[in-house]
């Protein structure tokens, strides 16, 4: 019989290479948000698998590796530092590219300097031939000394059975660290704003959703339990982008609770009474207050 085994694994990589679309797939249920934007995930995120039988691995998924301009950007890359220390195990996720940008090039250097087993991820193999994969792994696979190396594609499960057992071989022997049950140490009232802030990234144009945090006001459940209340408010920075946010006659807002409030209903297993306000908040994400107002400072 095989040894229990348990641990913490980061996930680590520049912006848009999949780490929560990784992440969501290996534990079977959507935890993270994904977009195609930058900065879409600004706190590490904690979610749990268990095989009663074999092993329980908490995976830290964190923001992407990029230059901070503001307090906002400070945190999320100490996040990052933070999460690269007392783990047992690092995934670094990179894409099939033949030639190896600055960004990768900063990471691996910060990965020289740790003493845990790194297996570098090659994701999105479903999107380029053979023999473009094959080189990218070469290059690759010169810059540091990885445990292993692992082609998938996280979008569509290709290799992701196979990254849990190369995970497995180089976690501890340990304890559960948490209930088996357990997905995630995010509360409701995150995950929902959190949901709210990904429509938001789907449907806003490319300036505007960096600057745009969501508060959860209200969530309570009625008495008949047959619905939830929610009321949240989208904080951007300009009243340009209050105005883009809102759209004309409401059109906008109006389809971003919608789609928010089709997920969120499917999360709960309950009807939702969503209401959205917009309201700027002028730099917030440079001001120190107004960061750790919005959860930015919790960790």
């Amino acid at each position: 019989m095989s040894k229990f085994k348990s641990g913490f694994v980061t996930i680590i990589g520049r912006p848009n290479v999949g780490k929560s679309t990784l992440m969501n797939y290996l534990i079977g249920s959507k935890i993270a948000i994904t977009s195609n934007k930058p900065q879409t995930t600004r706190s590490r995120i904690k979610t749990v698998l268990t095989d009663e039988e074999r092993f329980q691995m908490v995976f830290l998924d964190t923001p992407g590796f990029h230059k901070a301009k503001n307090k906002l950007g400070e945190y999320m890359v100490n996040v990052i530092k933070d999460s690269i220390v007392g783990v047992d195990v690092l995934v670094w996720i990179v894409e099939p590219d033949e030639t190896i940008g600055k960004t990768d090039l900063n990471i691996a250097r910060e990965l020289w300097t740790v003493n845990i087993p790194v297996i570098l991820v090659i994701n999105k193999i479903d999107k380029v031939p053979r023999e473009r994969l094959f080189v990218a792994t070469d290059n690759f696979s010169k810059l540091s000394d990885f445990a292993e190396i692992v082609p998938l594609s996280a979008m569509k499960g290709t290799n992701c059975d196979e990254l849990i057992d190369v995970i497995y071989k180089y976690l501890p022997e340990g304890p559960m660290y948490y209930d088996a049950d357990t997905l995630t140490d995010q509360s409701m009232r995150q995950i929902v704003a959190e949901i709210i802030r990904e429509k938001s990234l789907h449907a806003l144009d490319e300036e505007v959703p960096h600057g745009i945090a969501v508060a959860i006001d209200k969530m309570k459940e009625r008495s008949d339990k047959k619905l939830w209340d929610i009321d949240a408010t989208i904080y951007c920075e300009k009243e340009s982008h209050k105005g883009i946010i809102i759209g004309r006659k409401g059109s906008m807002l109006k389809k971003i609770g919608t789609n928010a409030r089709y997920e969120i209903e499917h999360s709960l297993d309950m009807h939702v009474n969503l209401k959205l306000w917009v309201k700027v908040k002028k730099d917030w994400r440079s001001n120190a207050h107004e960061l750790q107002n919005f959860g930015y400072f919790d960790e």
